[in-house]
């Protein structure tokens, strides 16, 4: 059976509830995933900001082809620069040059990246930001880690990765750039809030763009959870693992996206602005579940008037 009727354009005069919280959502690919989607105009709303994740050891021929492809298309694109997998300021300002030259990129998401040991000069983001390479970008993205990170902090807490926003707030003081913090994914609320709430106590007032988990299997999800170090919303899944009415079911982010909205409509000043899909499962089974919750600001862009 065929995921998406693509001959027909969605009903969107009933939307659902939590619609306008995924209003100009954006969507993670990799060069290799991209290749196998024949159309994004026929999965993705026009203008979608799409991120390319740039895996440690893909050629950066291949992400300037799926660059160029996405531009092509009309989408905003937003590129991973990974810190440790970048050789030195050289290499930084050829890849900034080529994106900008062959795909009008203006915009980037600067992250350390998963490798251990740094490739060369860059180990973390912050000295990306301080490199003075992405100076006239429009926009610059950081990371955010909801339920904290083992590589960042070893010993669970929290220190590090929330240092390493304190920083990034004031440096979002100095530039002209807009900035945001995109997050890892995440399938509970509650730590969700708690976190944002937070950052707002700290001082830190990014504009949050939350990951979410796209529709996948549930095994993928927990293999995901558990190598991307996803802390307390693990249990959600492994909750669900236990449910033997639910094991062989896909998992579709509903529940998470449903409860952040009803809190966001409950508090407008609540700081996530945006969601952010990984689409775990597959870009056709995110933007097809896309497709028929987010009203209006999900059709698209072939179907668009």
């Amino acid at each position: 059976m065929s995921l998406l009727n693509f001959r027909r354009i969605p009903d969107v005069s009933v939307p659902g509830d939590f619609a306008p919280f995924l209003k100009d959502y954006s969507i993670e690919v990799m060069p290799r995933t991209a290749q196998k989607v024949d159309e994004f105009r026929a999965l993705l709303p026009q203008g979608t900001r799409v991120y390319i994740a740039h895996i440690d050891g893909t050629p950066i021929d291949d992400m300037l082809a799926t660059a160029r492809r996405l531009a092509r298309d009309g989408f905003a694109v937003m590129p991973h620069f990974p810190a440790r997998s970048i050789a030195d300021i050289a290499t930084l300002k050829d890849w900034i040059a080529r994106y900008r030259g062959e795909a009008g990129v203006d915009q980037a998401l600067l992250l350390a990246g998963g490798v251990s040991r740094p490739r060369g000069d860059f180990h973390t983001s912050m000295q990306l930001l301080e490199s003075g390479a992405f100076d006239g970008f429009a926009r610059l993205h950081v990371a955010g880690h909801p339920e904290g990170n083992r590589d960042i902090d070893p010993d669970g807490s929290m220190k590090n990765v929330d240092d390493a926003l304190r920083w990034k707030q004031r440096f979002s003081e100095t530039t002209d750039a807009q900035m945001a913090i995109t997050t890892q994914f995440c399938f509970d609320a509650k730590p969700v809030i708690a976190w944002v709430d937070a950052l707002r106590a700290a001082g830190v007032t990014l504009p949050v763009h939350i990951g979410v988990a796209g529709p996948a299997k549930l095994q993928t999800l927990i293999k995901f959870a558990i190598t991307c170090g996803v802390g307390p919303s693990l249990k959600v899944l492994q909750k669900r693992a236990m449910d033997m009415s639910k094991l062989l079911l896909p998992y579709a982010p509903t529940e998470v996206i449903s409860d952040l909205a009803a809190h966001k409509a409950a508090h407008p000043d609540f700081n996530i602005e945006q969601v952010h899909f990984f689409p775990l499962g597959g870009i056709k089974a995110n933007a097809g579940w896309a497709i028929e919750h987010a009203g209006a600001s999900g059709v698209p862009a072939s179907m668009a008037g």
